[in-house]
């Protein structure tokens, strides 16, 4: 047997290993990047149907074959419109990369999480509220567009001085990229998550409606509570001291090539 016939049978018998991990994989990252948004039951459904679909063809039901057949040729544009808000979001993601940290050691990510931390906690203990969104991967350039130009360097005092209520800037959000305040009064995407939006204020929707479209981290300051709370990836991580939340953006914020320097 010469080394072609030997590469065709070894091929032959890792392809369909190959192809089963890739489906798992793109599957497995299907479901991630629905799960908890409006669409996740109707995905799972969907899921059922294929289920029974591969069922009837195994016990051989003709008529449930060619039914079900016919529904997937007309599913696929179903799927787009049921799923158009989600694959949009997704889409905007994939081409919009930015590294939140290029060109800062860690010393210099510390100092502006620390400049952050009192800045937040300051505003917490004045009852003033506000919206910080600090940029990772995903441009946010749409937003800051949306905001009043600033390019200032992050400091406390700056971010208390925006946020101080009768200021001209203090509505919206700040956006921050790298070391530095780049707009205020940002106006950011409101979420429509049904578990969310109608318990929840206005500044709560906006932050996590960043954070469903965008991988920035949002820290919020609620002005009724006084609360502290991190918005990522859809999600609100609650924040109860500064230890805490130095140790959460640190997390979110320090890349692990730099954690180990």
């Amino acid at each position: 047997m010469d080394s072609l016939t030997i590469n065709i049978a070894i091929w032959a018998t890792v392809k369909p290993i190959l192809e089963i991990l890739i489906l798992w994989i793109v599957f497995y990252r299907i479901f991630v990047f629905f799960e908890g948004t409006r669409s996740f039951q109707v995905l799972t459904g969907i899921i059922y149907i294929i289920g029974a679909f591969l069922v009837s063809q195994l016990l051989g039901f003709d008529t449930l074959n060619w039914l079900l057949t016919k529904l997937f040729g007309i599913s696929i544009i179903a799927i787009l419109i049921i799923f158009q808000q989600e694959l949009r979001h997704g889409l905007a993601r994939l081409g919009q990369q930015h590294l939140f940290n290029v060109g800062l050691e860690e010393s210099e990510i510390i100092e502006i999480i620390e400049e952050l931390t009192a800045a937040v906690f300051k505003m917490s203990q004045c009852g003033i509220g506000g919206i910080i969104a600090v940029e990772r991967e995903t441009k946010l350039k749409t937003y800051i567009e949306s905001g009043l130009n600033i390019d200032a360097k992050v400091s406390a005092e700056m971010i208390v001085t925006i946020f101080t209520p009768q200021t001209p800037m203090h509505d919206g959000g700040i956006v921050i990229r790298g070391d530095r305040i780049l707009a205020s009064a940002c106006l950011f995407p409101l979420s429509d998550n049904p578990s969310f939006s109608k318990v929840v204020g206005t500044r709560h929707r906006a932050a996590l409606g960043l954070s469903e479209h965008t991988d920035a981290v949002i820290l919020l300051i609620s002005e009724e509570t006084t609360e502290v709370s991190i918005a990522v990836d859809g999600k609100f991580i609650r924040i109860e001291t500064r230890e805490k939340l130095i140790a959460t953006l640190k997390n979110l914020l320090v890349k692990p090539n730099k954690k180990k320097k």
